[in-house]
């Protein structure tokens, strides 16, 4: 096996790891853990700090569904376990309709889980990926800093970051987990493909007298769908998704005149008697990296794209991408082969862009097909409705691919 350094090594008056994490969001700090675990040197790149935990902290509008395989991953990163201490709510059913009442729904038994995911605050994960790295002498969180410019150092074959306070790092392996706008990726000449959706979505954290709920639910209607997701104790996330211009509309009115709106235009399903307490709201853009490696370089999670929130996979498929690189880089120290170099980032490329581009354009398919009121799809879908939520092995197989199970 390839010896892994397990401490940083300094030259002159720069420091050299193994590895390089440019954002310590949940996939970059889930990279750097995984990698850690290797035994390989690993410095991460991050401008801000997850916020302390306090159980009274209000609930945070950006929050996550956990799916199974990521869960999985992250009890093999020694997270999940703290994770669970803290704020959560898991479900074991998913429920889609249509404004006539057209129902499919999934639950975990049909799979043969005792549940289908977790719906967590997103900076909670990241905290507690963060406290695990704390826990690791290989891994340095370099925090509050920014980079400053990239250089190629052909004669070591290696990249030499500079940081925004002027010290300089040189690694063997750069990977861009920097979100949409990657600075990796644009560095090193990445190209990406994708357009805005017409649309925008509404993040709104609600207090419901109803308890906690096991069920995410989600209504189609022309304007765009419109769901809730469970949150621990007496609260629940609402998502609005409509005209960009319509969302807009939405986001200056007041906590109360929020709330008419959404009992006029949510389902009944939906218990009248709660509060706004915050909110949010984001454009829909999909953006697809035309690859996901250069020499020295990877990009993983949102620099390498960027999905339709409809299904909450966004950072599922991140956490697919941590896990298959993570596996290709064990795999190459195990066989001897030089880990950081273009063969093995090829194969982790050619482990995620398929599926990856799957997953984007089913969800694409899959919202375009619901958002509109032309007759004849709008028979062909209630259809579609009606067939899925047979219990067959085709619907079990669709819901082990949404969880991450096959």
């Amino acid at each position: 096996m390839q010896d892994a350094s397990l401490t940083a090594t300094h030259y002159s008056n720069t420091i050299d790891y193994d590895v390089v994490v440019v954002g310590g969001g949940m996939v970059g700090a889930a990279a750097a853990i995984g990698l850690g675990q290797l035994g390989l040197s690993v410095a991460v790149i991050e401008s801000r700090q997850p916020q302390s935990y306090e159980p009274e902290q209000p609930l945070d509008v950006r929050v996550s569904a956990i799916s199974v395989a990521s869960e999985q991953l992250l009890t093999r990163l020694g997270v999940m376990d703290s994770l669970l201490a803290m704020r959560h709510a898991p479900y074991n059913g998913l429920e889609t309709w249509e404004l006539d009442g057209c129902v499919t729904a999934f639950s975990a038994e049909q799979v043969g889980q005792a549940h289908l995911g977790y719906f967590f605050e997103n900076r909670l994960i990241q905290l507690n990926l963060w406290q695990q790295i704390e826990q690791m002498d290989n891994i340095t969180l370099l925090c509050p800093h920014r980079v400053a410019q990239f250089e190629r150092l052909a004669d070591r074959q290696q990249v030499s970051i500079k940081l925004d306070n002027g010290d300089t790092l040189t690694t063997k392996l750069l990977i861009g987990a920097d979100g949409a706008n990657s600075q990796v990726r644009q560095w090193a000449g990445i190209g990406v493909t994708g357009w805005d959706y017409a649309q925008s979505a509404m993040l709104i954290n609600i207090n419901t007298e109803t308890p906690q709920q096991t069920v995410t639910w989600q209504q189609f209607t022309p304007a765009g769908p419109r769901s809730l997701l469970p949150l621990p104790g007496h609260h629940a996330s609402l998502v609005w998704y409509d005209d960009a211009n319509r969302i807009k509309q939405l986001s200056q009115l007041n906590n109360l005149q929020l709330a008419e709106q959404i009992r006029l235009h949510f389902p009944s399903r939906l218990d009248p008697r709660f509060t706004v307490e915050s909110r949010g709201s984001f454009p829909l853009t999909r953006r697809h990296a035309q690859g996901y490696y250069q020499n020295n370089v990877v990009i993983i999670g949102d620099a390498a794209h960027t999905i339709n929130p409809l299904a909450g996979q966004g950072v599922n498929i991140g956490f697919k991408d941590v896990d298959l690189l993570v596996a290709q880089v064990a795999n190459a120290l195990g066989c001897g082969e030089t880990w950081w170099q273009t063969p093995v980032l090829k194969r982790y490329q050619q482990s995620r862009y398929l599926d990856n581009q799957l997953m984007m354009t089913a969800m694409d398919v899959f919202y375009a097909g619901f958002s509109n009121n032309i007759l004849p799809l709008k028979l062909l879908r209630n259809g579609a409705l009606k067939l899925a939520n047979i219990d067959s092995p085709i619907k079990r197989k669709v819901l082990k691919y949404a969880l991450g199970l096959s």
